[in-house]
């Protein structure tokens, strides 16, 4: 999608600090970051939200880009844990409409899920 921030980074329109790349799904450092490690990790092709899924070709790199949430944290400096955060849609506050998740973490406890209301 040609206005899309996220098709723009995977195909090198946009400059990304890398952490990851293969064919299909790309890692990058978050700029604007929530945590001292706040990673994105995208599938390449677009893919508007969770919401969107649909089809059984989509499930190999969404299950591919949970596989690499631990790697990619403990190389970047999360080894003791970290969460995975997929924002979906509007009232998940998504953002970018592009299916991303958030890997954040860094050396202390991230802190509670959700604030309770």
């Amino acid at each position: 999608m040609d206005n899309c921030l996220f098709c723009r980074i995977a195909c090198g329109q946009i400059p990304a600090r890398k952490v990851y790349e293969d064919t299909e799904i790309l890692a990058f450092h978050d700029i604007n970051p929530a945590r001292p490690v706040h990673l994105l990790v995208i599938p390449k092709r677009h893919i508007t939200s969770l919401a969107t899924v649909v089809e059984e070709t989509d499930v190999p790199v969404l299950g591919r880009m949970l596989a690499l949430a631990s790697r990619l944290a403990s190389e970047n400096g999360s080894p003791d844990g970290f969460r995975v955060i997929i924002n979906t849609g509007r009232i998940g506050h998504q953002e970018v409409q592009h299916l991303h998740a958030h890997i954040v973490g860094g050396p202390d406890p991230v802190g509670p899920m959700l604030k309770r209301v």
